[in-house]
């Protein structure tokens, strides 16, 4: 009888520790309002902050919703996690989808002292459409106008640091060059995201420049960490090494890991390259050294395909 009441004693204080553990969530931010639409993010604050944070981008062929909200691990390493829900194409296109973003980290880095969070201490992160407009704000965000009545207009909208997964970064050569993907070949499908300028050959070329990080990438942005696989049929890992190869040119911080094999997302080791990411803000953001040195260049690493999930036999 001792022994059960012993377990379950203990049991209870596990749990209770795991809940102390657990970071307290707050719902629906709203940190935009145009269109009759509300945008908004949750945030994450963990048990042990470390004083930065961490803008997770919801997005998937910039098509964004609650469902695809989770903390991403990050409160787990002590950032306060910033998750951001975007107008959603095709009612949004990209250049609004952009402009909403640099909103949201405007009001991010507006109120981070509500949230303990230094201003100065924003990384950003995301995956594939996500991956690219984490590079859109590291490439293009912009010093705020100190003339603007609105005091989240007044602050600027580029991050501190910047790790995504397959980043888009030129649609105007999306996998030989001059194969453009602005609305149409291998991007047919996502016409829509891109609007009306896309119609024509020569929106196209002005729009696919407007939106490709790697025609403002520049030598004060800030340092870019980037995990790719080699065998993406969606987004071709040339669009990482390209854009690696455009901030060396221009002095800037950036280093790409190759994930050998893997595709477009769905390696067994992305648990582990979320991990080596967050060393990489802790190095940016809070100047801790990891154990293993970052080369500020291109690396290989092995992948394994992730095992499926099972599911229900047929009845």
């Amino acid at each position: 009888m001792l022994s059960r009441l012993a377990l379950a004693c203990l049991a209870l204080t596990f749990a209770t520790f795991l809940r102390a553990e657990d970071p307290e969530r707050i719902r629906d931010v709203i940190y935009a309002k145009h269109d009759g639409v509300a945008l908004t993010m949750d945030i994450y604050k963990p048990a042990k902050p470390n004083g930065a944070g961490v803008i997770k981008i919801v997005s998937g062929g910039w098509k964004s919703n609650h469902n695809g909200i989770s903390d991403g691990t990050w409160p787990s390493h002590g950032f306060t996690t910033f998750v951001v829900v975007h107008g959603t194409q095709p009612r949004f296109q990209v250049e609004e989808i952009v402009a909403d973003l640099n909103r949201a980290v405007r009001f991010i880095r507006a109120h981070a002292a509500e949230y303990g969070v230094d201003p100065q201490k924003l990384g950003v992160t995301g995956g594939s459409a996500g991956g690219h407009l984490s590079l859109m704000l590291a490439t293009r965000g912009a010093p705020g106008d100190a003339k603007s009545g609105d005091p989240v207009d007044a602050v600027s909208s580029r991050p501190n640091a910047v790790a995504c997964f397959y980043p888009p970064t030129d649609y105007l050569n999306w996998f030989e060059p001059g194969d453009n993907a602005v609305g149409i070949g291998r991007l047919a499908e996502y016409a829509p995201a891109f609007g009306v300028k896309a119609r024509t050959a020569e929106g196209r070329e002005t729009l696919g420049r407007a939106v490709s990080p790697i025609y403002w990438a520049h030598k004060e942005q800030p340092p870019i960490y980037i995990v790719h696989g080699d065998a993406d049929p969606g987004v071709s890992i040339t669009q990482s090494l390209r854009f690696l190869a455009k901030c060396h040119e221009l002095g800037a911080v950036c280093e790409v890991t190759i994930r050998k094999g893997a595709g477009h997302g769905g390696w067994a080791e992305i648990p582990q390259d979320t991990a080596r990411m967050a060393e990489w803000f802790e190095l940016q953001l809070l100047g801790k050294q990891p154990a293993q040195p970052f080369n500020l260049d291109q690396s290989s690493l092995p992948s394994t395909p992730a095992p499926k999930k099972a599911t229900a036999p047929k009845k």
